[in-house]
């Protein structure tokens, strides 16, 4: 009986210091170096003239190491500009009523697309957004830079929406065919 006392005793103390031993190689075999994220886009406004007004049909958002990122799909566009105007304001006021719209976050990006969430020919609305409310679909959880979206309006060819951030980063807008992309750092600072 004592035997089998002293070889489970055995055991156990092994069993530690073979669990000891993976985690010390787990905790060496981990990068020691961060990412490089050098941006140099600042946070004064941003704008493109539009070549035509084709309808918004979606907005998503997604994460990079070093920005979160907001997409406008509007297909059809071809090789027309969508046209554009990001901007920091102090608060978000829709188009057309000025109503005042709540958006949380530490800052607030105002995006103006050149693109109506409807179809000019029949009204009929080509993405879900309504006045006021959070982007449908868009679940920001989890994002380090993003904190709010919201929907303003949709008024004379361009929609407008709310972009909630951590605080006044830099951000660059760039057209990669029929997508409008719109990235904000994660920091001022490369390497954070």
């Amino acid at each position: 009986m004592r035997r089998l006392g002293t070889t489970l005793a055995a055991l156990v103390l092994a069993s530690a210091g073979l669990a000891a031993t993976a985690t010390s190689a787990t905790a060496a075999a981990a990068p020691a170096s961060a990412t490089a994220c050098e941006t140099g886009w600042g946070s004064t406004d941003k704008t493109a003239a539009p070549t035509g007004y084709t309808p918004l049909k979606d907005i998503r958002t997604g994460r990079n190491t070093c920005y979160d990122r907001m997409v406008f799909d509007v297909p059809g566009t071809g090789s027309n500009r969508i046209g554009y105007t990001v901007q920091y304001v102090n608060k978000l006021y829709q188009d057309g009523s000025g109503q005042f719209i709540p958006v949380s976050g530490g800052a607030v990006l105002e995006i103006r697309v050149a693109a109506p969430s409807y179809d000019p020919d029949t009204g009929a609305a080509t993405y879900a957004g309504r006045a006021g409310k959070p982007l449908p679909g868009v679940n920001l959880t989890g994002y380090k830079t993003f904190k709010d979206t919201r929907f303003a309006t949709s008024f004379e060819g361009d929609t407008q929406i709310g972009l909630g951030v951590r605080a006044r980063l830099p951000f660059r807008v760039f057209q990669t065919g029929d997508r409008l992309v719109i990235d904000v750092a994660h920091s001022w600072t490369a390497g954070r």
